[in-house]
């Protein structure tokens, strides 16, 4: 290198450090800039041999950093030369013990942390695992300034990777995503969280980040356009109020817009809220900030409707890192969510800058002094931290309403549901008709299960189908009375259809074995076949679970009078009451018990603590020695089982096992004709009880192929459906397979 090059370099880390004093948060004084000066001297000294890969001083890092440590983070002149001279141990010959006898012993134990934390981290290994490095910074650090420049450094070295190998940038970015981004959230340092994690994606995802960068470029003036609309209403009502504010429309990062596509599984343009409104008033009074805060509140919420779940309210608690503000978002034109943000500049500054700003504004307090009541703050919160460093602080959904929540139409329109509602109940509050023909659900674009519990804000779309009709099973999907009623209502609808169908079925067969349905024999055959209510009786001969065998022993049985006699004379048996047999309802038999979603038989023994009896709410319960325990769910140790053993819990519940449904699959060959397809599924859906669960349909030079796996109760109706597939023209054969 020339000389010539080393003076314009001189020059250069000369501007770099006056730069430094010029930017620095706090207010510097002489003691302070001469601190800083020495720290400086020693930093150039211990370095004045070393450069970076991309062939710069290595001194422009350790100066980077301080002004990343003084301006970004805010702290103050101890910090600012300790950032200085962070790598200066690590590097070179100086020790610790000299920074403690040039400097003083606060600067040599920051010094001595950061050495400590590089030296941890092994080249094999550069992605250490989240919690265990946490661990790792509470135990090595005293003082919260040493993880506060950390992240400093780690900044600057994102911000200069370029000239890095591939798989290092990818190591250390991901490093970065997993650690360091959700740290400095904890920390009440959202700009610099907000730079990590945008930068991490932009070295693990290179290609995803790109694709994000050049979208939200091109969308960018119709996201002003749409933000403008809003705060130009806005405006006008802040103005007429006398508040004096700043306005500005906050793009969302690229992270978190790549979070969002990813958890809601949508594209870019799905994401709505790219971009956030934030109001920044002033407010001169202490005790006027948070009345001006809920009179902005009350000013937003008159021209667009909130949602209540979404409302975040960081005035009244402050965040463990001192963050404060009030978050609403509110349904704007189009049917969009917007956030807006509403901060006073002091929540501003404090936000911007986590701890700094926290003792500038607090009277009469030292740095120092400071330092120790927001370290005991953060220590808590890194203590509390989870065990993955998923940003939780958003990503939590605070429920305000414990009770009930609060979801919407696509058009924006407000509906409030108990909490645990699902989609289907959602179906059901709109309308009793669009509940019965709902096809499917929708919750923030997403296609999702009926039975998918609804949290508050969601967005909620039902799909609806002329030809759905409700099943037993969407009597556990639903929560709400209104749901349950009105879907027993249309089953016992469809069952009365069924027993009418079965009720004719009898009357032949009895028929064919001379006997008459009247009554008389209604009331016989009742008692015969163990039965409650004629319903009961009908039904069952409507589904084809009435055994024709059985059926000829009772007629060979009323013909013989004397046999008859006799035994009536010899053994009364109680029969059913005459006024329950004619209930219009059918009556439930609950005889069998099943696991699980799926509804397995599997071996299981009844708890002595709480010994549950066929029909009880009842729940299993995966033993160690003994199987499965089946537990009533008021049972005494019912809390302590759930609580301690969840994941040894399974769903158990009694049926009645002549209405227990079975899988079959069946095989269709046949040639491929115009519109087979759609006339197999509609005789399919046409036939009353069954329901289809799987179809694949294929077509090869003039061969159709199909399988099909229906839900069934029996196979009398198997039979029947097997029967009409038949009877459709192009179609050869039908068989049943054997499950695989």
């Amino acid at each position: 290198m020339t000389e010539i090059d080393l003076e314009a370099e001189n020059k250069a880390i000369a501007k770099e450090y006056k730069e430094l004093l010029r930017i620095s948060y706090q207010t510097l004084s002489e003691d302070d800039k001469k601190l800083i000066r020495k720290a400086f001297d020693v930093a150039v000294d211990a370095h004045k041999d070393q450069r970076r890969k991309s062939g710069e001083a290595y001194i422009f890092h350790p100066i980077a950093v301080a002004k990343i440590v003084a301006s970004e983070i805010g702290l103050g002149a101890t910090s600012i030369a300790a950032a200085l001279m962070h790598d200066v141990v690590e590097d070179t010959d100086i020790t610790v013990e000299d920074i403690e006898r040039m400097f003083n012993p606060k600067i040599a134990k920051i010094v001595d942390g950061l050495t400590k934390m590089a030296k941890v981290k092994t080249d094999q290994e550069i992605s250490m695992q989240a919690e265990n490095f946490r661990k790792m910074l509470l135990t090595l650090n005293d003082d919260v300034r040493v993880i506060l420049i950390k992240i400093a450094d780690r900044l600057h070295n994102m911000q200069t990777m370029e000239s890095m190998v591939d798989y290092k940038q990818a190591k250390i970015a991901s490093e970065t995503l997993y650690i360091y981004a959700p740290l400095a959230h904890r920390l009440g340092l959202y700009n610099i969280k907000t730079q990590l994690e945008d930068l991490g994606l932009k070295y693990t995802e290179p290609a995803v980040y790109n694709d994000i960068v050049s979208k939200m470029k091109e969308s960018k003036e119709e996201q002003q356009a749409y933000i403008k609309s809003i705060a130009d209403v806005l405006k006008k009502s802040l103005d007429e109020e006398g508040i004096e504010y700043t306005m500005k429309g906050r793009p969302k990062s690229v992270y978190s817009i790549r979070r969002k596509m990813l958890a809601q599984g949508v594209t870019f343009d799905e994401v709505y809220d790219k971009f956030a409104l934030r109001i920044i008033y002033k407010s001169d009074d202490p005790h006027e900030e948070k009345f001006l805060a809920w009179k902005i509140y009350s000013i937003v919420t008159d021209h667009y409707r909130p949602s209540p779940s979404r409302l975040r309210d960081w005035i009244s608690s402050p965040k463990s890192t001192g963050y404060e503000a009030l978050h609403i978002t509110v349904m704007g034109p189009k049917g969009r969510w917007v956030e807006i943000q509403v901060r006073s500049e002091r929540m501003d500054e404090i936000a911007e800058k986590g701890y700094a700003a926290h003792y500038k504004y607090k009277q009469g307090t030292t740095e120092e002094n400071s330092l120790d009541v927001w370290l005991n703050q953060l220590k808590e919160a890194l203590e509390n931290a989870e065990t993955n460093a998923v940003d939780f602080v958003e990503d939590f959904k605070l429920n305000l309403y414990s009770k009930e929540i609060y979801v919407f139409t696509p058009k924006g329109e407000i509906k409030s549901l108990p909490k645990g509602a699902t989609t289907l109940d959602f179906a059901f509050s709109i309308h009793s008709e669009i509940g019965v023909k709902t096809r499917g659900t929708r919750v923030n674009g997403k296609l999702v299960p009926l039975n998918h519990v609804l949290n508050s804000g969601d967005q909620v779309e039902i799909i609806t189908s002329a030809n759905q009709k409700p099943t037993a099973h969407w009597l556990d999907y639903v929560t709400t009375a209104r749901a349950k009623n009105k879907i027993k209502n249309v089953l016992n609808e469809s069952t009365k259809k069924i027993a009418e169908e079965g009720k004719e079925i009898l009357t032949r067969k009895l028929r064919h074995l001379k006997v008459t349905l009247n009554e008389q024999t209604v009331n016989e055959l009742v008692n015969y076949f163990k039965l409650q209510t004629s319903l009961d009786l009908f039904y069952r001969a409507g589904l084809g679970t009435i055994d024709n065998q059985k059926l000829k022993d009772f007629a060979a049985q009323k013909s013989n009078t004397l046999v008859n006699f006799f035994k009536k004379t010899i053994k009364r048996s109680p029969s059913a009451h005459p006024e329950h047999i004619h209930k219009e309802e059918i009556s439930k038999n609950y005889d069998l018990l099943v696991f699980g979603a799926e509804q397995d038989k599997l071996d299981y023994k009844l708890s002595t603590c709480c010994n549950p009896i066929p029909g009880d709410d009842v729940f299993g319960f995966v033993t160690i020695n003994e199987g499965i325990k089946v537990h009533r769910k008021d049972c005494p140790n019912a809390i302590s089982l759930q609580s301690n053993f969840a994941y040894r819990i399974i769903q158990a519940k009694w049926i009645d096992s002549s209405q227990e449904e079975f899988k079959a699959t069946l095989k269709i060959t046949g040639m491929d004709t115009l519109g087979l397809t759609n006339e197999l599924t509609k005789v399919i859906s046409n036939q009353m009880n069954v329901n289809i669960q799987s179809i694949s349909l294929s077509g090869e030079a003039g061969l159709f192929n199909g399988q099909v796996t229906v839900i069934v109760q029996n196979n009398v109706i198997l039979k029947k459906l097997m029967d009409n597939i038949k009877k459709i023209d192009g179609v050869d054969k039908v068989i049943r397979v054997n499950n695989s």
